[in-house]
Formats: structure tokens, C-alpha cells, sequence
């Protein structure tokens, strides 16, 4: 197998510092046909679905692929904008507030770029420019909080997978996760707080996190765990009792069971308690996307108010927000220690070639390398 090199490779090229950072996906458009290429690339990862992939092709293609793009493409067409899709949009912002934040202090020989696990932009093309740039020491950031196989470890796939076809490595580091890290913490309660403020607090706060099928749990993935911790360190920062909030857990698919409890059945619940308003928030979403704004903020907002509520609020997630990005910039620098940003002064790019030009003539006369 070929493996992909650097083309033309100099050594006077300025070597730098990248920093990736990475969240689920979008499909291109809020088309069916492109649904059908997003769940396609989705939906096959094995680390999103365990299912031995004879029978999963089956399913999928069989049925998965042909009824649920039509569905998705109407949900999206509700929530997208003209630059895109929310979540494409929000973490570019992301991107060029921590590139702003970095340069100013580290200068341009730090690149910051962004990519998606499955759709566009794709790992493997925001790589291939890195390499491009010179990249040769990469930070990579997937942007879930709280770790688990199908999302932290999905990505940390995709880049050794594409690592495994190229000639010439990056020296790598991967943040895995961050549940508990203090600035993130900090940026949600000062979130929180400042929704309060400005709109009034509700009963009870509802901290809804992604779901995952449950055995997952049982068989080792400390997602479960992470959300919970997460919430237990939020409420505290935020002076709340146990009786004040509720983690639960949304957006389950398919027939098997998935961590409880359910946002939806928790909310349609809640009003035949006593608690009829409510404000929502989504620790483990980076970002605004389907899941929060058509999920969250109009599927179960109607949940909740049919079954009796009458107060809901939707707190949005951090997005580009100061606080998080002032918290995602710390969190890159700190694991960054230890890396010397380059600097690439023209007198040191011109002694590397000198050096390099005499050691091939001295070893290879007359041979162009």
C-alpha cells in the first residue's frame, strides 16, 4: 500500500504547531440524499453501533437508510440556516475565537482548524492541510466532554486510521475527555446563572445529556458515570439540592434499552408531580444542533406543556460563548506544556537547508533528494 508523503517537501518549510478540534457531523444539506450520506457514515461506525456488521448491513440498508433520511431532512430543514447547519456553524465560530485567543499569544505558527467525524468538513481533508501547512505537532480536542467509545473513541479512530496511511507522523496528543475540568465547570454555571437572571429560574433544572444503549454502561464505557459527575459538580457550583435538578438522558433510537431516565417520558412525567415549569440545559453538547434546538427546545418543550407544564425554558448551550472559549483555551494550552511553539526565524529555516544540502552531498554527490 502507498502511503501518502509530503509533497514538495522542503527544509526551509516553517514547521508548526497544530490544534484540531472535532464534533459529530452534519449532513451537506437538509436534503434526503444527503441524510442518506450522513446516516450512512453514521450509523456504519461500529463504535455507534455494536451489532455485527452482516446483520447491521442488513438492517440499515434494508430499512434504517430508507425510511429515516426523509425524516431527518424535514428536521433539518426546520433548524438550518444559510451558512448551514447550527452545528457546522457554531463550532467554526469555536474554531476562529481559540485560533484569536492562541495567536495572540503564541503567534501564527499555531494553526487551529476544525473537522467533523462523520460529513464535512472531514478528518482526513482538514489533516491532509495541516500536513500541508507543516504541521508537526498536533493537538486534537473532540469537543464531548464526557468520554465515551461512540463519540471520544470514534474519533481517536478516525485519526489513527488516517495516521496508518501516511509516510510522515505528527507527534500527537489526544484530550480523551473533560467531565470534571474546573473552567468548563465554571463556564456552564456562569451560563446558567446569567440565564436566570435575565429570565427568571424555573422549579427544577433538567440536565439532559445524549443517550447510549445501556450495555454499554455494562460492559465498561464510564459515560454513564462522567454525565452524572458533570451534574453533581454543575449543582454544587450552583447551590442547588439533590431535589432541585435531574439528569436524564435524551435522543435514544431503536428498540433496546438506553440509559434512563428518558428526557422525554421524564418531562411528560413531571407536571402529575407538582412541577410544572422547568429550564433545560445540555452539559455534554458543545453546541446547538438538531438535538437541542428541534429535540430539546420544540419536541419536548410540547411534551412538557401538553402533559400539563406551564413554564419552560431553553438554556442554550455554550456555543462560542467568552466563558467557553476562555475555558476550551485553557484547557488546549494545558495540553500544550511542554511543546515549544516554533518559531521559524529566517535565519534558522536558511541553517536547516545549509545543513541538509551538505549532508547530501557529502552522501549522495550529485543526486537530486
Amino acid at each position: 500500500m502507498p502511503y501518502k508523503g509530503t509533497a514538495d517537501f522542503r527544509h526551509d518549510h516553517p514547521e508548526k504547531t497544530g490544534v484540531l478540534i472535532t464534533n459529530l457531523g452534519t449532513p451537506d444539506a437538509p436534503t434526503t440524499s444527503a441524510l442518506r450520506r450522513y446516516l450512512g457514515e453514521f450509523l456504519w461506525d461500529p463504535r455507534v453501533v455494536e451489532v455485527p456488521r452482516p446483520i447491521w448491513w442488513l438492517i440499515l440498508h434494508g430499512i434504517i437508510l430508507r425510511l429515516r433520511p426523509s425524516r431527518s431532512a424535514k428536521a433539518y430543514a426546520g433548524v438550518w440556516q444559510p451558512e448551514g447547519s447550527p452545528l457546522l456553524i457554531h463550532t467554526a465560530r469555536q474554531a476562529e475565537a481559540i485560533r484569536k485567543q492562541l495567536q495572540a499569544k503564541h503567534g501564527n505558527n499555531l494553526l487551529v482548524g476544525f473537522a467533523m467525524r462523520y460529513g464535512n468538513p472531514g478528518i482526513p481533508k482538514v489533516l491532509d492541510e495541516m500536513q500541508a501547512q507543516g504541521v508537526r505537532r498536533l493537538l486534537v480536542l473532540p469537543l464531548y466532554p464526557q468520554y465515551s467509545a461512540s463519540t471520544s473513541a470514534s474519533t481517536f479512530d478516525a485519526i489513527a486510521h488516517n495516521f496508518t496511511r501516511r509516510r510522515w507522523l505528527p507527534d500527537l496528543r489526544f484530550v480523551s475527555h473533560y467531565p470534571d475540568y474546573p473552567p468548563y465547570i465554571e463556564a456552564m454555571a456562569s451560563h446558567i446563572q446569567a440565564h436566570w437572571d435575565k429570565h427568571g429560574r424555573n422549579q427544577k433544572l433538567i440536565l439532559s445529556y445524549h443517550g447510549v444503549p445501556l450495555k454499554y454502561l455494562e460492559r465498561g464505557d464510564p459515560y454513564h458515570c462522567e454525565c452524572h459527575k458533570t451534574s453533581r459538580l454543575l449543582a454544587e457550583r450552583l447551590g442547588l439540592g439533590k431535589d432541585e435538578y435531574l439528569t436524564t438522558f435524551q435522543s435514544r433510537f431503536g428498540r433496546e434499552e438506553w440509559l434512563q431516565p428518558y428526557t422525554d417520558e421524564t418531562l411528560k412525567a413531571l407536571p402529575q408531580k407538582g412541577v410544572t415549569s422547568i429550564d433545560v440545559f445540555c452539559p455534554g453538547f458543545s453546541a446547538d444542533c438538531l438535538e437541542t434546538i428541534e429535540e430539546i427546545d420544540e419536541e419536548n418543550r410540547e411534551y412538557f406543556m401538553e402533559a400539563g407544564g406551564e413554564g419552560f425554558s431553553y438554556i442554550s448551550a455554550l456555543n462560542a460563548t467568552p466563558g467557553h472559549i476562555d475555558a476550551l483555551t485553557q484547557l488546549i494550552e494545558e495540553n500544550l506544556q511542554g511543546w515549544q511553539v516554533p518559531r521559524n526565524e529566517p535565519e534558522e529555516l536558511a541553517e536547516r537547508v545549509r545543513l541538509a544540502e551538505e549532508q547530501r552531498q557529502a552522501q549522495y554527490p550529485g543526486r537530486e533528494l
